[in-house]
Order: structure tokens, then sequence, then C-alpha cells
């Protein structure tokens, strides 16, 4: 069974996947992950992003600057619409390769924020949205990102809000930090 977890930032994707992880036996395979690895000097993935926003994107060792990044793309959504269809050809390709390699596994989790726009949940048997009170999210994001509240705002309002997931979704999880429920819920879903 492949599960799609999603949601915006902060609204605590990771941490149901690391509840999943330790009670159950399964795969997690993470797109932001991923997406980091992908963008590593020289790949085709930071050859196109290069393509795409300029030479001044990545550093004199040719790593990608992800903060400058950042602030192009959560401050112009047609920047970020340009990065998203470069990243998702990479990413679900990626994914579906990981998947042929990790067959062995009763349950792979594919966690992806983007999951809806990247078209993974056509691979998935369920898909979980993951949502949260905003506030929780800013908080979350400022203290994981080490940002400030203004900017994580920012972030989150470049997202899709939770009514987005809980439209699309068969089954949503509220994160407000009530460990016990989460756990709960997830054993009934599993």
């Amino acid at each position: 069974m492949i599960i799609g977890i999603t949601g915006s930032s902060g609204a605590g994707k990771s941490t149901i996947c690391e509840i999943l992880k330790k009670e159950y036996n399964v795969k997690i395979i993470n797109a932001d992950k991923i997406a980091k690895r992908l963008s590593n000097k020289g790949t085709n993935y930071i050859n196109d992003i290069i393509k795409t926003f300029g030479n001044d994107i990545v550093d004199e060792q040719g790593e990608l600057k992800r903060k400058k990044l950042g602030q192009i793309i959560y401050n112009n959504p047609e920047k970020r619409k340009k990065l998203n269809k470069c990243t998702f050809k990479y990413i679900k390709k990626e994914i579906e390769e990981e998947i042929e390699r990790t067959k062995e596994y009763v349950t792979i989790i594919i966690d992806a924020p983007l999951l809806f726009e990247c078209g993974l949940e056509k691979l998935c048997d369920k898909v979980i949205g993951v949502v949260s009170k905003r506030n929780l999210q800013i908080e979350r994001i400022v203290a994981r990102d080490n940002i400030d509240y203004r900017e994580a705002e920012s972030r989150l309002n470049a997202q899709e809000d939770n009514e987005f997931y809980i439209k699309r979704c068969d089954v949503i999880i509220e994160n407000n930090n009530d460990i016990g429920d989460i756990e709960e819920k997830l054993k009934d879903i599993l």
C-alpha cells in the first residue's frame, strides 16, 4: 500500500512520519530530502535551476543558495511556478524509482508537501492531509528554519490553506500537538 502524506509547511507532516516509522514497518520517501539531494552541484536539476534563475543562485562552489532561492519564490508566484515545473519532473521520477526499489515494504509513505501539485497522488492508495492551526504552523516554521515571524507567515501565505487538503485528501489529521490523538488516528488508518 502506498500512502501519501501532505500538508502545508509547519502542519506536522514530519511528526506523523516519525510516528509511522517508529510504530509500523513503513518506508518513508521524503520529497523534500530528495529535492535537496537532487540540487547538489553538477546535477541536471541544479543545471535547470541555474538556466531558470541565473548563475547568482549558486555560490562560488556551485552549491545552491537555498535561502536566496526561497526569498525569490516565496515572494513571486510566477517564479515559484517556474521552480515547481522544473522540480516536479525530477522529484516524481526519483520517487517512482524509489518505490520500485522498496517493494519489500508492505506500506510505503510518500511525504510530499506538493503531492497534488506534482501529480503524486496518482501513485497513492490513500492520501492523508495534515492540517494545523495557523499560529502553530508559523511557530513551528520559525523554530525549525530559524527565521522571523513575518518570513514564516509569507511562506505560509504562498502555500495552499487547510481547506485545500480537506477537500482533496481521503483522511485528515489535525496536528495541534495532541500526539495521543494522532497515534490513535494513525492506528485506525493503518
